[in-house]
């Protein structure tokens, strides 16, 4: 069974950095391309940022691009998105997400494997 379980969120300032973390079990990571979406309350689920198979082709939302970066480590199994000048509107529950196609989707529906997500608080 594959899980996907995310950590390293919290409560930062505005300007400040985060970084969360996806570690996946139950199967290796190295097929698939790996996602992080963020679900604000009230709003959808929105694409943020995702990696592909190998790590050489990365994929970022407009609103994300030039602060946060996605990088993987296949020997650990892990994900990770660091995030910089944090913003109040980057508050949302970040969630994890494998797909088998192998590349850095930006699409949900291309994603077979999600974790529970980790809430991140901006605070202004």
């Amino acid at each position: 069974q594959v899980q996907l379980i995310e950590s390293g969120g919290g409560l930062v300032q505005a300007g400040g950095s985060l970084r969360i973390t996806c570690t996946v079990s139950g199967r290796t990571i190295s097929p698939y391309g790996m996602g992080w979406f963020r679900q604000a309350p009230g709003k959808e689920r929105e694409f943020v940022a995702a990696i592909n198979w190998s790590g050489d082709n990365t994929n970022y939302a407009d609103s994300v691009k030039g602060r946060f970066t996605v990088s993987r480590d296949n020997a650990k199994n892990t994900v990770y998105l660091q995030m910089n000048t944090l913003k109040p509107e980057d508050t949302a529950v970040y969630y994890c997400a494998a797909t088998g196609t192998g590349w850095a989707a930006a699409r949900s529906i291309n994603y077979s494997y999600w974790g529970q997500g980790t809430q991140v608080t901006v605070s202004s």
